[in-house]
């Protein structure tokens, strides 16, 4: 089979083949643990993931980073709380390790009293030692555009990322999402290339479209992505995939998300390829009673 047609195929979710990773703070609804990123290093897979409350309880409250030699039982490293940063919510993280071996911590932080969001980096040379009192801001959005949830790549010695963008200018519409491209020699310093996947009118996705992953499968690049019809979909979205020539321009697959969860929404798909060539998948799902845990398959 070719390599790109495995890769689609290995990226949809099959929550019944799936493992508890991370439960939820509480058993009810608005309580999450989940918006995963991982990385393979060193022997071990290292996860960063949020920790959420309810609205009017303190929302995002901690993003913690883990480590595991199995991929499902983790041991906390590092944890990164709410009142440690300027933020009234802490979204999802992106955890990167460069090529020198230096570790990065990228942190999307919601600004007091309104919609804007922008994304905070830490670094460190241990997941261990993470300092939030050294964070800088690398992508500070603008107050016509939030910016949210990046998923970081290095390629071709250049770093990619796609990052949700949501627009400001009209209340009530915030909500609305698309995946904006851009690239860095360093990983700081930013360009906009525009956008790579947006909504399609009439279809699952309409509403809003958010990367949540990015990987090569031979001479294509596939892609998972969040996607809702509707306002009333935030926080309960599905997901799809999307596939591209290239990291700039990427288009939805079929007509229908590959996951989801018979109780709301499968979301925040990470892909994370192991050193023997199987892959894991850490994502959120929602469960009966209406909170989110942190589930893995491995492939």
């Amino acid at each position: 089979m070719p390599d790109n047609t495995f890769q689609i195929a290995t990226a949809s979710p099959r929550p019944e083949q799936s493992v508890l990773v991370v439960a939820p703070p509480h058993d009810a609804p608005g309580y999450w643990a989940g918006a995963p990123s991982s990385v393979a290093a060193d022997g071990a897979v290292y996860l960063a993931y949020r920790l959420r409350r309810p609205i009017g309880q303190g929302r995002g409250y901690a993003v913690v980073v883990a480590r595991s030699l199995d991929g499902e039982r983790f041991e906390p490293v590092y944890t990164l709380r709410q009142d440690e940063v300027d933020t009234e919510s802490l979204e999802r993280p992106a955890l990167v390790r460069t090529p020198e071996g230096m570790w990065r911590l990228y942190i999307s932080c919601a600004t007091h009293n309104t919609k804007h969001w922008r994304v905070e980096m830490l670094e460190a040379d241990d997941p261990s030692r993470f300092d939030a009192t050294l964070r800088k801001v690398v992508l500070p959005g603008d107050p016509k555009t939030g910016v949210k949830d990046p998923v970081i790549v290095h390629d071709g010695g250049m770093w990619h990322l796609w990052a949700s963008c949501h627009p400001l200018e009209e209340v009530g519409e915030e909500d609305q999402m698309v995946s904006d491209y851009a690239t860095s020699a360093d990983g700081v310093e930013w360009t906009w290339h525009g956008t790579a996947l947006s909504g399609r009118p009439g279809c699952w996705d309409s509403r809003g479209t958010r990367v949540t992953s990015v990987i090569r499968a031979g001479d294509t690049v596939v892609a998972a992505y969040d996607g809702r019809a509707s306002a009333g979909e935030n926080y309960e979205e599905r997901t799809g995939l999307a596939t591209g020539a290239d990291f700039s321009v990427l288009t939805p697959t079929g007509t229908e998300p590959v996951g989801s969860s018979p109780y709301g929404g499968l979301r925040y798909l990470d892909i994370l390829r192991l050193p023997d060539g199987r892959h894991r998948l850490y994502y959120e799902l929602t469960r009966r009673d209406g909170a989110h845990e942190l589930r893995t398959e491995l492939r």
